[in-house]
């Protein structure tokens, strides 16, 4: 008898044969169907080549009947109903919900893994420490929240409630003027076709940021990866990624940073499957950016992979059709990713000089676009130029080749601005 995974917004990149949960669930024997969360594939995500139908046995896409959708899905008797994107997340969870509540989590704690005034409200509900954070459609009951938390005269965040990947997320300055990213993003779509009904509005946190990576299984919650992030602004833009460290889990760092999220993910209804999360660890300890319940994404489930030997698409598997639940992860090299920015948007030109960081002793693996392919300035991680992923026996060896690859990107930028 065939076995079935469904995964909702399966949206993933191709890199040999990896297909993200498509090739997982194949090499176990069982067959990937795809239901789109929306009437048809997300734009952003078909330009940036992380929409591959037929990778899937089957793809449906959703019209707005759920009862329809329940009976397709239930159709397939599948092993799990899982998250392929953040997109995914709410109807993955009402769909989990109706046909296998056993796999799922707190019935409808969806939201608060989504909107970030819901997983702000949540947090302080649990008493988990989280930044001073609002979500309104008003600006003068922004303002007057403002006044109240004495954040006047100190920088703040602006961003949408349910965007993903530093989407139109922005720094206002200490008493900068707040209000033209409020309106900028109020009532506008995000990059997954979701119309901004609020904006969120938070203190700016100082201190160096992370990610951290659970799996989770019947409510015990296990440490997938952990890595230090550096990232860097555009102007009022922040958060334009440059590189993600692996830490091992011995580092000083990494208990407290598990041991928070563990919470943060408790409180926000996590049960079962992936967490992904980003914290700045602050002087009065660790605080929650946000997280989402869906796995981490760009290439970082292959730069886990090749750091620890695992990651969230095979805990997952491994959860659907074994029952395997593990607490921690052992470190198998030293891995950075790297993510690549254009200066400039339109068709990119001398990819040769780029081409050359494959030749790097480090570098494992790298994506970057065709000669001639429309690409836009980077400022966050969807609009990156591309990503290499090193791997090495000595941060030494990861410095070096990293160097060169930054020397590179710049003398890359620089021919196409002699392109003008």
């Amino acid at each position: 008898m065939k076995q079935y995974a469904v995964i909702i917004d399966g949206y993933h990149m191709r890199y040999g044969d990896n297909r993200a949960f498509a090739s997982a669930f194949r090499a176990r024997g069982v067959l990937p169907v795809t239901v789109m969360s929306t009437p048809e594939p997300l734009e952003k995500f078909v330009r940036k080549s992380t929409w591959y139908p037929d990778d899937y046995e089957a793809v449906h896409f959703y019209d707005g009947n759920f009862a329809k959708l329940l009976e397709i899905v239930e159709g397939y008797h599948p092993v799990c109903v899982v998250a392929g994107n953040e997109r995914g997340v709410e109807l993955t969870a009402a769909i989990v919900d109706e046909l296998m509540p056993h796999f799922g989590n707190v019935p409808g704690s969806a939201v608060a893994q989504r909107d970030k005034g819901e997983m702000a409200r949540a947090l302080e509900r649990h008493g988990v420490p989280g930044p001073k954070t609002i979500s309104s459609g008003d600006p003068g009951e922004v303002a007057e929240w403002i006044l109240a938390n004495g954040l006047s005269r100190l920088p703040l965040i602006v961003k949408p409630p349910k965007s993903a990947g530093t989407d139109n997320v922005h720094l206002v300055e200490a008493e900068g003027d707040w209000h033209r990213y409020f309106d900028k993003i109020l009532g506008t779509r995000n990059g997954f076709g979701i119309t901004n009904d609020t904006v969120i509005v938070q203190e700016y946190l100082e201190g160096p940021e992370y990610i951290v990576d659970l799996y989770s299984v019947d409510g015990r919650h296990g440490l997938v990866d952990t890595c230090v992030y550096t990232k860097h602004n555009r102007g009022a833009r922040i958060g334009i990624y440059d590189t993600a460290d692996f830490l091992p889990p011995h580092h000083p760092d990494v208990r407290l940073l598990a041991d928070y999220v563990k919470r943060a993910s408790t409180a926000v209804g996590i049960r079962n499957g992936s967490t992904h999360a980003e914290v700045i660890l602050t002087a009065d300890g660790p605080r929650l950016v946000e997280l989402a319940a869906r796995y981490s994404g760009s290439c970082m489930m292959l730069s886990g992979l090749l750091a620890t030997g695992d990651n969230q698409i095979e805990r997952t598997v491994r959860h659907a059709l074994d029952g395997a639940f593990e607490p921690g992860f052992t470190m198998a090299r030293e891995v950075r990713t790297a993510w690549l920015c254009a200066d400039r948007s339109g068709p990119v030109r001398h990819m040769a000089t780029l081409e050359a960081i494959g030749e790097l002793p480090t570098v494992h693996a790298m994506s970057i676009p065709p000669e001639g392919k429309p690409m836009p300035v980077t400022n966050d991680v969807t609009t990156s130029l591309g990503w290499v992923i090193q791997g090495a026996g000595s941060w030494d060896e990861i410095e070096r080749d990293y160097r060169q690859i930054r020397e590179l990107e710049n003398e890359w930028n620089r021919l196409r601005e002699g392109d003008l």
